[in-house]
């Protein structure tokens, strides 16, 4: 290897070259959300309209917390917990983003193999969802198309031979009892009118008919055959382990785990692939969208003509805007601060910070263009407005999408691309999730698990995938939401909100500014004026308002259009509390061994700065050398004395290791 790709930290690693790093980062940053959840909110919440607050929150919400997260792992060369030595009262903090992490890594791989399963299943002449011909489909309410019906109340009408007897032989159409029939077609309404010699129906109640539709093809596929989905979450209807997504949950557990064998020397190289694809597939899925009928349509309804500036004046789309934002850019699940650790130290982690967050926005926006031509153009195929057939989630990747793709030429073609580049765009959030929690037991047990990270991902590999079994059985889908809506909730706002309270008002916002000023130079005081409003101001009552209205809007029951039951409610807060639980647990233990002293709990251990001595100049000479670094070399010793050479190693003032010359 050429010395301009020697590892600086030659106990803990780093990134072969720059561009693994930001690619990781994208690939962390722009996941699935990107595609089927801002387009989505865009459309709902005013359009074009959407993107002031959406920008607005970027700049004083999102970007400050991503700035820090990355500034902090790589100042530290450490992990999400132990880089709370800089106020190791709130390393609970630490562990409360590892254990959501976790939580989201269970079902998030579940996500990935839908995506397995819908890629094998387009690998055909015809895709399994275009019709209703199928055994899983519902014969009487599913259709391809929508048509026109009306309600038809006979009350008071007398039926002459011929319409009652056309009614008693086509009942299947003549939906209800009599006198009252509910979504009739209009061919059969329009018959019986005939027969009762009227010109029009509204004498009986069908003055007008109107668009309907029962389940689509797609939805029918997506529901009775890939999830297989009960009518409820209660373990009596969890039937067996769905075999086929099982596999595809193998497949997917596979190649992560393969893609992590080696940590960020594996993965680093991988992700010019996974992150680097997404963005071919949604340029080739644009260019064909936009030549479609009906493109121009869907492009309006997102962010054209249709935009609704008064929405502006809905406290609502604010909230949405900030969210969409926080959880886009991955903040506070401590994914940043591991993969920041692994940067050489004078890495412009400034520059980082900005142009990730820049380039996340604007595939966002970008997908949505994808997205709505598509969508727009099959909207125009079944006669109706874009609004009633765009869906977000789960409706819009596996079931709306997927019906307009089926409805053009060559359409395996483009659900093979589709579902691949969902499977790519979920793989990179899934390799630094499991990035996150394994550097995080690597950090606090380095002594067992530095040389033995092969074994380490196995293990948790194989852990994650038999808990994630649960969500491929016919409930698996009320799981993945419970989790979802737990895990992946308002949770993360309050670890944003203590790690803005923990750097900035405890450690101390201004000691913070010159500890990254000893990463990327000295700024002026201009430079820093922004930072510091946000991180010590705007950001913290900006995320608490949202936190305190994200709890008091918090729905603990219905979740997905399904109300749960008290007993899943009572999981979902398990899940919640099983991480912050850690936070005030930490908070005494900090508390007790410096007996009592809030002030010494909360001041930064003797060994925190950074990991290498010739980083550390004056500010942080007289640290102790990190105990992580002690423990490899006591390791590494250990080792030596296990072969026999019997020459003790310590740790070197760069941070490698040396034996004592004999």
């Amino acid at each position: 290897m050429g010395e301009e790709n020697k590892d600086e930290n030659q106990d803990r690693g780093n990134w072969d070259n720059k561009a693994d790093y930001l690619l990781s980062c994208i690939g962390y940053a722009v996941g699935l959300g990107n595609v089927w959840r801002f387009p989505y909110l865009a459309f709902e919440n005013g359009g074009g309209a959407f993107l002031i607050p959406y920008i607005i929150m970027l700049v004083f919400a999102g970007l400050p917390i991503f700035f820090m997260e990355v500034a902090l792992g790589q100042f530290s060369s450490l992990g999400p917990t132990s880089v709370w030595k800089f106020n190791p009262m709130f390393k609970g903090v630490g562990i409360c983003m590892v254990v959501l992490s976790a939580f989201v890594g269970i079902y998030y791989n579940v996500i990935i193999a839908y995506t397995v399963f819908y890629f094998f299943s387009s690998l055909t002449s015809n895709l399994p969802w275009e019709t209703c011909d199928n055994w899983w489909n519902n014969q009487t309410t599913c259709r391809t198309s929508f048509e026109l019906v009306c309600n038809l109340n006979f009350t008071g009408v007398g039926l002459n031979a011929p319409a009652a007897s056309y009614i008693d032989s086509n009942q299947a159409q003549f939906r209800g009892s009599g006198p009252v029939y509910q979504q009739v077609p209009k061919e059969y309404a329009t018959n019986v009118s005939v027969m009762l010699g009227q010109q029009n129906g509204s004498s009986y109640g069908c003055s007008s008919f109107f668009a309907l539709r029962g389940t689509s093809a797609s939805e029918e596929y997506w529901n009775k055959y890939a999830l297989r989905l009960a009518d409820d979450i209660y373990p009596s209807s969890n039937g067996p382990v769905n075999s086929h997504l099982a596999l595809s949950l193998i497949v997917a557990w596979i190649v992560v785990f393969y893609s992590l064998i080696k940590g960020i020397k594996s993965s680093g190289k991988v992700v010019y692939f996974t992150a680097l694809f997404p963005y071919v597939v949604l340029l080739i899925l644009l260019i064909r969208g936009a030549t479609l009928e009906g493109a121009y349509d869907g492009v309006q309804y997102y962010i054209g003509s249709q935009s609704d500036l008064s929405k502006l004046q809905d406290a609502e789309v604010w909230k949405a805007a900030a969210t969409q934002i926080f959880f886009s850019l991955s903040a506070a699940w401590g994914g940043l601060i591991a993969l920041s650790s692994y940067n050489k130290f004078k890495n412009n982690c400034f520059y980082d910070a900005v142009l990730v967050c820049t380039v996340n926005c604007g595939t966002s926006l970008f997908a949505g263009f994808a997205i709505f031509t598509v969508v727009g153009h099959m909207a125009h195929r079944l006669g109706r407005p874009v609004n009633e057939v765009v869906q977000s989630g789960f409706g819009l990747a596996f079931v709306a999408y997927p019906e307009a793709i089926a409805q053009l030429p060559v359409s395996p073609l483009w659900a093979i691309l589709f579902f691949l580049m969902l499977f790519t765009l979920g793989l990179d959030s899934q390799f630094t999730i499991l990035e996150t929690v394994s550097t995080a037991i690597t950090d606090s047990f380095p002594r067992q698990f530095r040389s033995r990270r092969w074994q380490l991902m196995l293990m948790l590999s194989v852990v994650m995938f038999l808990l994630g079994l649960v969500c491929v059985t016919n409930t698996g889908l009320y799981w993945v939401n419970l989790i979802d809506h737990y895990a992946a909730g308002w949770g993360l706002l309050f670890v944003a909100v203590m790690e803005l309270f923990g750097v900035c008002y405890i450690y101390g916002g201004n000691r913070f500014i010159e500890d990254i000023e000893m990463m990327i130079g000295k700024k002026n005081w201009w430079f820093w004026l922004y930072w510091r409003a946000c991180w010590f101001f705007i950001s913290p009552l900006l995320l608490t308002a949202i936190l305190v209205w994200s709890l008091a809007t918090f729905d603990t029951k219905s979740i997905g259009g399904y109300e749960y039951p008290e007993f899943a409610t009572v999981i979902g807060w398990l899940i919640i509390a099983t991480a912050i639980i850690f936070v005030p647990i930490f908070g005494i233990v900090a508390i007790v061994k410096n007996k009592g002293s809030v002030f010494k709990a909360s001041s930064p251990a003797s060994d925190w700065g950074p990991y290498l001595k010739e980083h550390r100049g004056v500010r942080y000479a007289n640290m102790d050398e990190p105990e992580e670094a002690l423990a490899i070399a006591e390791e590494r010793n250990q080792h030596e004395s296990e072969k026999g050479k019997g020459n003790p190693v310590y740790a070197h003032d760069n941070g490698e290791t040396e034996q004592t010359k004999m």
